[in-house]
């Protein structure tokens, strides 16, 4: 099949089945996200340019990893999601084994698929040129008073033996481990080239950010010259193992050689708009052939973390201004279930999720309307009855099966509401942080 020509649907009318008021689908897959049981703008991170808003996550409260995966799993699970990517947010290579081990716990527990994407970078802290390029836009008083957070790295070798070991220790049964480079703004050309290397030895994923901000392409132009897509496949980062997350950014030819390459894409809607970044170019994913998945990257359109929403979003979005839609029904939910699973690194379609289709019919004059547009314009969250993942009952009649939903989400913010003491005492840092940043960047553009 030559790139950009259509192809028949994975999951058409056929595999959508009605009983009794109820619709049984293959549920979908949130292919790219963070975890956060408590939100973000819980702790203070009002939407804003990612840069400046990345510092708030500074504000992100100490509480337990297991109850906190178990919150935002458990989210996404009474949404009808089978399974999601968890791009996990330590940076300490020397917990990562053991916190990794509670996440992937709280994912059993829940019942849902998981990709654990271990998080890997050695560069750029704050901004990109790092910390000293950030110093010439702070007056004395306040380097002083920033100097001391200036985040440190292990060497790349033990981030990425602490990668291989949770690997070893956990992955199987629902649970893929992948290689997780934040992106390359972040990462060196050596960190970056033996990430690729340890891709291609160990036959395992890697999932990273890229483009998402205009920044970040003005950054990554200056500091690849040849391109960054270019550079990439040049060190062989690029493969049909990798999943790239944004991709706002993207120009045609390496939207093409991503394509070529077998890459997956994953599109984030309504993050891109609530940090400003942008629109995707998905209309020239679809005319390079290039695959995409869907993920809510921890906001969702209303904060709520429903990814029926977020299909809806992309859905309007992409659909085009001619008479044929740019972006079909079909293949919505082709990218939110075939290829979200290929991003997970686990089967596609073997998941069911039931729906109260008579709530989302009951005006309806005519019974014979493609379930697929019924969804996409009127479904949410709050429509799901049923979940199975591997032959298991997850959601039952809307609760979780398998723990106590309500009871993890008062534990976690009790969690979070004592560790407030320092987070009122590092709300300075962060703000003074984030100004710092506006500016650094408001003087470079």
């Amino acid at each position: 099949m030559s790139a950009g020509e259509p192809r028949a649907p994975l999951f058409g009318p056929e595999h959508f089945h009605l009983a009794g008021g109820e619709l049984t689908m293959p549920a979908p897959v949130n292919a790219h996200d963070h975890g956060y049981g408590i939100r973000t703008l819980d702790f203070g991170g009002v939407d804003d340019a990612l840069e400046p808003w990345i510092a708030s996550l500074r504000l992100r409260p100490a509480t337990d990893p297991y109850c906190e995966a178990v919150v935002a799993f458990g989210r996404l699970a009474l949404g009808g999601v089978a399974g999601t990517v968890h791009c996990h947010n330590s940076l300490l290579a020397e917990r990562l084994v053991e916190e990794a081990g509670e996440v992937v716990r709280a994912a059993r527990d829940v019942g849902i698929r998981l990709a654990l994407s271990c998080p890997l970078l050695d560069a750029n802290a704050w901004v990109y040129g790092g910390p000293n390029a950030l110093r010439a836009c702070l007056a004395e008083d306040e380097w002083q008073a920033l100097r001391g957070h200036v985040p440190s790295y292990a060497p790349l070798a033990e981030q990425l033996a602490a990668a291989d070991a949770v690997a070893h220790a956990h992955a199987g049964g629902g649970v893929d481990v992948q290689y997780g480079p934040i992106g390359p703004q972040w990462c060196s050309r050596a960190l970056l080239e033996a990430i690729a290397e340890a891709s291609r030895a160990n036959d395992r994923r890697i999932h990273m950010h890229l483009l998402e901000s205009p920044r970040q392409r003005t950054w990554l132009d200056r500091e690849y010259p040849q391109g960054i897509v270019p550079f990439l496949d040049s060190i062989g980062f690029l493969s049909p193992r990798l999943a790239l997350a944004h991709g706002v950014h993207l120009r045609g030819e390496e939207i093409e050689l991503l394509a070529a390459r077998g890459v997956t894409l994953v599109s984030n809607p309504a993050a891109n708009l609530r940090l400003r970044s942008g629109i995707a170019p998905l209309g020239e994913w679809l005319r390079a052939g290039l695959a995409f998945a869907f993920g809510l990257d921890g906001t969702g359109f209303d904060d709520d973390q429903d990814l029926w929403r977020e299909l809806r979003l992309a859905y309007l979005l992409h659909g085009g201004q001619g008479l044929v839609r740019t972006l079909s029904a079909a293949q919505v939910f082709d990218a939110a279930i075939a290829n979200g699973a290929r991003v997970l690194g686990q089967p596609g379609g073997a998941d069911t999720v039931g729906i109260d289709y008579a709530a989302l019919s009951e005006d309806m004059l005519f019974d014979d309307l493609d379930p697929r547009e019924v969804l996409l314009t009127r479904m949410t969250r709050a429509h799901v009855r049923h979940l199975s993942v591997g032959g298991r009952e997850v959601v039952r009649d809307g609760r979780l099966t398998g723990c106590d939903f309500d009871a993890a989400r008062r534990e976690l913010r009790a969690q979070a509401r004592a560790d407030l003491p320092r987070l009122e005492q590092a709300r300075a840092t962060a703000v003074r942080l984030a100004a710092a940043i506006r500016r650094f960047y408001a003087s470079s553009s």
